[in-house]
């Protein structure tokens, strides 16, 4: 039986972990850019309907790095709040350069 986390400071490195392959990271990057373009454009243009393409946008390319590349589940699944945020935690350390720290914090 699996422990369940309790605490988003324990959550952050097994996210990193279930995050270590460089091609797994490559895919969230690409679609979390995405559904931020998506999410601007929605705003932008007043069109809704981009929000749901924000939601396949940034989700379709995370679970196949995870199904694929990884094998191994989708922490969103079990902990969906703290895997959105660290999602974006993850692309805006690797678009400021930090991530490599964090990742060999993690044991990465």
């Amino acid at each position: 039986m699996t422990v369940k986390i309790t605490h988003y400071a324990e959550f952050w490195p097994y996210y990193l972990r279930e995050h270590s392959k460089t091609k797994c990271r490559q895919l969230h990057y690409i679609g979390t850019t995405l559904a931020l373009l998506s999410l601007l454009a929605a705003f932008a243009f007043m069109m809704p309907w981009l929000i749901l393409l924000a939601v396949v946008a940034g989700y379709g390319p995370a679970w196949i790095a995870h199904f694929f590349v990884e094998k191994n589940r989708p922490a969103t699944f079990t902990y969906p709040f703290w895997s959105l945020y660290s999602d974006f935690r993850m692309y805006f350390y690797w678009l400021s350069g930090k991530l490599p720290e964090e990742l060999r914090k993690a044991g990465i």
